[in-house]
């Protein structure tokens, strides 16, 4: 059990990791390194005084000297020591004070946590580095005093940002069961609260930890931190800056070093969040527990296949869509039909990678034309694979900006042409769509143009990428019946003429049954029937209760020679 439990995990780091996550471990390496090797190198050449007080940079000295003789690279490379370990406890401090007292809050009877909020709000309600200074010369100068001091001013951004996570997990079911059980507060807030909200909490330690780096040289900078004999980047800083007019070198070292020093933190803390998400990692998990299922091989004409969809919401942990696999070959029109609410939304903005934040899919196959569709796809490529069409154009398009503009400009993103090309491209495609005046509409804005016109124009924008998919989300929906038809003409063409497969959800059979060549109904997220020849789509033919009650509440209008296949034609 172990063994199936870490490896999946394992993977699932590596494939989350980014590449600023392995630039910050390099980054954060060399600043161990050389803290932990500088101060027995070059301590003699930080401490010793010589004669050549004040030089700017020579071969000996490349950072010059202090007003002592001291060399200023070599100080700068031993303060790393102390600076970085300052930041470290400040920053631990911080961290173990502000999430115990948010955990704590939501742990505590009533009373007491209405207490320890309005002490929290209060906390926040002043500058961190205001807060700092006070308690650091109430403590006295030193570098402990102003590591305290730094870390109780931290504190209270840890315990904000705690206490309003807790509120939510600390209501979840499995936390009232544990404490209905008797389990400790302790227990419940080291294995139930605190695993679920390390994402936001590492990165604000990293944040910490970079603010940390500066408040403390800032204390050591105006004379609270480090005292001599000892100094840190922030006391090697108020040393050059008396020297900033005759010998500016001298405050060039310790500035790089926390401009570095600070990347590295924010690098790391952005990349472990990520690998630390426990839903990203639960994803990859199941992606790969799935993995040891036998899945169906993808055939050569295979466009689209996903198998064990599943789409959760993070807060309630309901099901929205559940174990739904389906595929589309190229050249294909699928449709998925359904109620309002039945999942049909969701699952195309899986497809699409538009998948709404507080979602997470999960499944075993999720490609594209063999990209990953849960994995990292560039926003051009997915591109050039899939068009959207909307339900409501005019929430599509920016009211702000001309058709020309804003439809061009994604096409030069997307296809890397010129600006004029793209403006060619879109052109052509107004008259493929037959949109009257096309260099006119070019120049309008989406108010001057009519539902019709507007997502006439996503359907040319659509087609100008040439993407081998059209997800079609209730395009005619906020039509009228003539401007209905003519873009279930336009869609169909499309598909006919270039070759785009199309994935069109509806909740109108009649419309559905015209257009598609395979048809699945959904219901409360899942896959209820699967319909492969369109024609035996009638209430006799179909199988499922469901899809039966759909289509006898369908009105049926026979208006011989008016069909929408035959219209494409």
């Amino acid at each position: 059990m172990a063994s199936l439990f870490t490896r999946p995990r394992a993977a699932a780091r590596r494939r989350t990791a980014s590449p600023l996550l392995y630039l910050g471990y390099g980054m954060l390496a060399v600043l161990v390194l050389t803290a932990i090797i500088a101060p027995i190198f070059l301590d003699h050449a930080a401490t010793t005084l010589t004669s050549t007080a004040n030089s700017g940079p020579t071969h000996a000295h490349p950072m010059g000297t202090d007003s002592l003789g001291r060399d200023m690279l070599a100080r700068v490379l031993v303060a790393t020591r102390e600076t970085m370990l300052a930041a470290v406890f400040s920053t631990a401090i911080a961290a173990v004070l502000g999430i115990g007292l948010g955990i704590a809050a939501w742990l505590a009877a009533r009373r007491v946590r209405e207490v320890i909020l309005r002490l929290i709000e209060f906390w926040v309600s002043y500058p961190t580095l205001l807060v700092a200074i006070i308690v650091a010369a109430i403590l006295g100068r030193g570098l402990a005093p102003a590591v305290f001091a730094i870390g109780l001013a931290n504190a209270g951004g840890f315990a904000r940002l705690t206490a309003n996570l807790a509120a939510g997990i600390s209501t979840r079911e499995f936390v009232v069961t544990a404490r209905l059980m008797g389990v400790p507060s302790g227990r419940i807030a080291t294995r139930h609260i605190v695993p679920n909200m390390a994402e936001p909490q590492l990165i604000l330690i990293a944040q910490a930890f970079a603010g940390a780096l500066v408040e403390l040289s800032g204390l050591s900078f105006i004379g609270l931190g480090a005292q001599s004999p000892s100094f840190d980047w922030g006391a090697l800083l108020n040393e050059g800056a008396s020297k900033i007019y005759t010998n500016p070198i001298l405050i060039v070292g310790p500035s790089i070093a926390l401009v570095f020093a600070s990347l590295a933190a924010l690098f790391v803390g952005d990349g472990l969040a990520a690998a630390a998400n426990p839903r990203t990692n639960l994803r990859r998990a199941r992606m790969l527990h799935h993995s040891g299922t036998e899945l169906a091989p993808l055939t050569p004409d295979t466009l689209l296949s996903v198998d064990h969809l599943t789409v959760r919401h993070d807060d309630s942990g309901r099901e929205l869509v559940s174990d739904v696999s389906l595929s589309i070959r190229r050249g294909e029109v699928l449709g998925i039909v359904g109620e309002s609410g039945s999942g049909k939304s969701v699952t195309a903005s899986v497809v699409s990678k538009l998948l709404a934040e507080g979602l997470t899919a999960t499944a075993a196959r999720a490609e594209l034309s063999g990209a990953d569709l849960l994995g990292r796809v560039s926003g051009r490529e997915l591109a050039r694979r899939v068009a959207m069409v909307y339900q409501d154009p005019g929430t599509a398009l920016n009211p702000a900006l001309t058709l020309g503009n804003q439809l061009s400009d994604v096409l030069s993103r997307a296809l890397g042409s010129t600006r004029r090309a793209a403006r060619q491209n879109l052109l052509e495609r107004f008259r493929d769509v037959l949109l009257t005046d096309p260099e006119g509409r070019m120049r309008q804005y989406p108010h001057q143009l009519s539902g019709g016109m507007k997502q006439r124009a996503m359907i040319a924008s659509a087609m100008s990428t040439r993407a081998e998919l059209l997800v079609a989300d209730e395009p005619t929906t906020a039509l009228d019946v003539t401007v209905q038809r003519e873009v279930l003409t336009l869609i169909k063409r499309m598909n006919a003429t270039m070759g785009t497969s199309v994935l069109f959800i509806s909740h109108d059979l009649g419309v559905v049954r015209a257009l598609c060549d395979r048809v699945l109904v959904m219901r409360d997220g899942r896959i209820v029937e699967a319909i492969d020849d369109v024609a035996h789509m009638t209430p006799e033919g179909v199988v499922h209760p469901y899809t039966r009650q759909l289509l006898e509440a369908t009105p049926i209008v026979t208006m011989p020679g008016r069909d929408i296949e035959g219209a494409a034609r």
